[in-house]
């Protein structure tokens, strides 16, 4: 079996589910099963500073190559998947030499992968499909890039004749909830700029990506036997619906928005007649809108409010991360030279934005410059998620050739 593909479908098959309800840390004990493994593959690689901490970050380091002191950078991936649809007895399906006809998973003869819908996918004639079996998600997002990391590792590795610098390997925990980098040490990383593996596709680098910020409508009501509740109840669970319905239905919601366009996503209703509760996420290119949003939130708010004096009606807004553009100028070499390697690795680069966020918008805030590449990864969080042996490979060629290109001699010399 082709390494890669081994190497993927070993890491698919760990259920490392996120839990955002949880406040350990990881969320969910099963995501150390991986973080586990890795660290004894890359002990069995021979790689360097191997560690595993309490928070389940994993670090190895790929030694220099090269004689002449040369900057380390950072390959990223995350270990977790999202909590949005079962990641639990993952089942990949692998499509050999695909025909490039619609994909029927044959856990579930109601989901079908459609070319009409897929049209990458008609690229990949030939080639090797790995999909679900339609009962849960795939888990490429983000096991595809710890695949990559690996390999790209692994390759390195076993051509030390490659010229390259020092490559400090991250596999961190909870990015699917937003804490996928809360606990790494950036001065034990020691790098001078990182990229994420966490991107669709082949060849793309992003280099913006949403701003982003929680809110959490918290409404709080009276409840009492229905028998005598007139004048007397306040229904938290009608209010909060009466909430999300006046949020905009034509504009500001991801059904209604593309390219650079923000919007206001509620995806969580838990609710009673005491106490209600919607959670939120607010999303915009441009980071002063989000303020915007959140004073149409606040006003909403203000209105119920006077509507239902009884009721208490509040708006917790929470920082998520920001836009991934506003701070790669610190360290401009770490696009430029992506673009390059993409280039090496004989793909056209496409500069392009993340219509979400990655752990590289945070860690671009904290002062680490973290583009984010290609990993093959089609329809993330979904029973027809899917991924490319091909698009795989050449992520792990892209990583090989920015190796190289961070250990140039002129490189390391204007570091």
């Amino acid at each position: 079996m082709n390494p890669l593909l081994d190497r993927f479908l070993r890491y698919v098959k760990i259920d490392t589910q996120s839990d955002e309800s949880s406040t350990a840390s990881p969320s969910t004990e099963k995501q150390l099963e991986l973080c586990r493994l890795l660290v004894r593959e890359c002990e069995a690689l021979g790689l360097a500073d191997v560690s595993l901490d309490e928070y389940g970050v994993v670090m190895a380091m790929v030694p220099a190559t090269v004689a002449h002191e040369a900057p380390t950078i950072a390959w990223l991936a995350h270990v977790d998947t999202s909590p949005e649809y079962s990641g639990s007895h993952v089942k990949p399906a692998v499509h050999e030499n695909y025909d490039g006809r619609d994909l029927h998973l044959a856990g579930d003869p109601t989901q079908v992968i459609r070319v009409a819908e897929n049209p990458h996918l008609s690229r990949l004639v030939g080639g090797t499909i790995i999909t679900t079996d339609g009962t849960t998600l795939l888990g490429a997002d983000d096991k595809a890039g710890v695949a990559v990391i690996m390999s790209a590792a692994a390759h390195l590795v076993a051509h030390p004749d490659i010229p390259h610098g020092p490559i400090r390997l991250c596999f961190t925990c909870d990015e699917e909830i937003g804490r996928g980098v809360k606990h790494l040490d950036l001065d034990k990383l020691g790098a001078i700029c990182g990229y994420t593996l966490d991107g669709d596709g082949a060849g793309k680098v992003d280099c913006e990506t949403f701003s982003a910020d929680q809110t959490v409508i918290r409404v709080t009501g009276v409840n009492i036997h229905p028998s005598i509740g007139k004048g007397a109840m306040v229904n938290a669970l009608r209010i909060v619906c009466e909430f999300i319905a006046r949020l905009p239905k034509d504009r500001l919601s991801p059904e209604t928005t593309a390219g650079r366009e923000g919007f206001l996503h509620p995806y969580q209703l838990e609710a009673g007649v005491a106490q209600a509760s919607c959670r939120m996420i607010l999303r915009d290119f441009d980071t002063p809108r989000l303020g915007e949003y959140a004073a149409l939130l606040e006003s909403i708010a203000a209105d119920l409010c006077r509507e239902h004096p009884r009721a208490k009606v509040e708006v917790e807004i929470r920082k998520q991360y920001r836009n991934l553009g506003d701070g790669l100028q610190k360290e401009p070499r770490a696009l430029s030279l992506a673009l390059e390697a993409t280039r090496a690795a004989g793909l056209e680069p496409e500069q392009s934005i993340i219509r979400g966020g990655t752990d590289g918008a945070i860690l671009t805030e904290r002062g680490l410059p973290t583009p984010n590449l290609s990993t093959g990864e089609h329809n993330p969080h979904s029973p027809l998620e899917w991924t490319s042996v091909e698009e795989m490979q050449q992520a792990v060629d892209v990583l090989v050739q920015l190796a190289i290109l961070w250990g140039r001699d002129r490189v390391s010399s204007s570091a």
